[in-house]
């Protein structure tokens, strides 16, 4: 933590105490949420992001779909656009937003709509679905989700973080009450179970929380609009890794044990790139990037070669079918 997030502090109480009387009158009913008499599976964190929301509404999705009729709900991060908007496969990110981009181009038959007002979104979508994935909502407190994911990342768990400016929590660590579910992301591939009996340990689940413990998966293939390769392509060849997401290290240490020969341009989490920054980006011949910076660097198809890695959330333990029983239950309260 740097000096100037520690000066501070003051301003973390005072943000703290806030968010917590906010979420007193929700808790006490001052203030109203609204509940559906259908699923509305909410997927959220404590933090300003980097947890793995997008790979495990995606992982959602996989699953749910062959036997409901999903809706995916977002409010669309740094869109240009406001009010509730329809999300198509030819939309622009400076109308959606990168994710929900991504997940009308990965499940086209999904209904996927922004909204910064969930309730508004969820009236809009009902008709169109029998499940609606919130995506980051669980401080969108209007809504009375059925069923409350908590994510929380094995390097930064919540219960280590403190309150913005000086740490990266949106509500105070007591919010995570509220959820139904904990899965704890980006854990490494040979956690012990020490460190699981510690970190559940620092969590303090409540009696009716499940906590899970999930990876990220790194696909064998590189794709784009137009064409699908191994990632092995990428052997014997320089080519440039541009990430504008939360935490790019995993990817680097993945392409490293891969012994890919790369150089790194690394941004802030969902980065608009300027015009000036594309143009530099066109000097590359070949450049790897993550599936949700591809939805804002398309336009760079027909100026170089460029290519996604897809990435996927694995739950570990042996705990799938477990996790997928407990999500299926809710489909049918």
């Amino acid at each position: 933590m740097n000096l100037l997030r520690k000066l501070l502090f003051p301003f973390s109480l005072l943000y703290g105490g806030i968010t917590a009387l906010r979420n007193f009158f929700y808790n006490t009913g001052i203030l109203k949420s609204r509940s559906y008499n259908f699923p509305v599976i909410c997927v959220g964190n404590l933090s300003t992001g980097g947890t793995g929301k997008s790979p495990m509404i995606e992982f959602l999705v996989s699953f749910l779909k062959s036997n409901h009729q999903l809706a995916i709900l977002s409010r669309g991060y740094k869109r240009k656009t406001t009010g509730y908007r329809e999300v198509l496969k030819s939309s622009v990110v400076e109308e959606v937003g990168d994710e929900p981009l991504q997940f009308k181009q990965k499940f086209p038959e999904i209904s996927v709509a922004v909204c910064e007002d969930r309730q508004t979104g969820i009236e809009k979508l009902q008709n169109a679905a029998d499940v609606i994935l919130l995506d980051d909502a669980f401080q969108h407190r209007k809504v009375e989700a059925s069923l409350n994911i908590l994510l929380t990342s094995f390097g930064k768990l919540y219960s280590n973080d403190c309150m913005l400016p000086t740490g990266n929590l949106r509500e105070p660590k007591s919010g995570a009450k509220r959820a139904d579910i904990i899965v704890v992301t980006k854990c490494p591939e040979n956690i012990s179970d020490s460190e699981i009996k510690t970190i559940k340990r620092k969590l303090r689940p409540k009696g009716h929380q499940q906590i899970y413990f999930s990876k990220i998966g790194y696909g064998a293939q590189i794709m784009n609009t137009k064409q699908v390769k191994p990632l092995n392509y990428l052997i014997d060849k320089e080519f440039l890794l541009v990430t504008g997401i939360a935490n790019p290290k995993p990817l680097v240490v993945f392409l490293n044990k891969e012994g890919l020969n790369f150089d790194s341009k690394s941004y802030p989490d969902h980065h608009n790139f300027t015009a000036s920054e594309i143009e530099e980006l066109k000097k590359h011949p070949l450049i790897l990037t993550t599936e949700k910076d591809f939805m804002r660097l398309q336009g760079l198809t027909s100026a170089t070669e460029i290519y996604f890695l897809p990435i996927k959330t694995i739950i570990l333990n042996n705990a799938e079918a477990e996790f997928k029983k407990r999500i299926e239950e809710e489909m049918v309260k």
